[in-house]
């Protein structure tokens, strides 16, 4: 196998298909140095943000007795059960390409944490998925890679889903 001249290669997947079709490209099409490292991350969004809910308190208790902590539990339980398979699939498509990866995940609001970790790693190429929404969708809901092109310090390739 060709290398090439690319130190640290970050890949945000989200569990979307277009994310994994971003990890596909990157292992397909990319060469690093001998001693680059491409990084499989996912942005685990915290438990108020994954569940609807702000950070307000939420008023439980009543017949059902569920309480806020045990909700929140409940909550972040299923997110890493989520997130453990977002990690499964994409490490299954590395596996059956013979790539070595590394994993990180992270807490917090997904296009801004993918900026950090690409720059706090000094990435070299940031690479990610797109749905293909439209132009309203856009606006209204916004875009992670397109606020990722704009905001981390290395190049951005997007995956446009179909």
């Amino acid at each position: 196998m060709a290398t090439g001249n690319l130190a640290s290669v970050v890949v945000a997947v989200d569990g979307s298909e277009e994310s994994m079709s971003a990890l596909r490209w990157a292992l397909d099409n990319l060469r690093l140095r001998p001693d680059g490292e491409l990084l499989v991350l996912h942005v685990q969004p915290p438990p108020n943000i994954a569940a609807g809910l702000n950070p307000a308190p939420i008023p439980f208790g009543g017949p059902s007795g569920v309480e806020v902590p045990a909700f929140t539990q409940a909550i972040e339980a299923h997110q890493r059960r989520i997130t453990q398979a977002i990690l499964d699939h994409a490490l299954k498509i590395c596996s059956d390409k013979n790539a070595e990866v590394k994993t990180e995940v992270v807490v917090g609001e997904p296009k801004e944490k993918i900026c950090e970790v690409a720059d706090n790693r000094k990435a070299d190429l940031l690479v990610m998925g797109c749905r293909a929404i439209g132009p309203l969708k856009r606006m209204f809901l916004g875009s992670v890679s397109n606020y990722c092109i704009n905001h981390v310090g290395c190049p951005v390739v997007v995956i446009k889903g179909t």
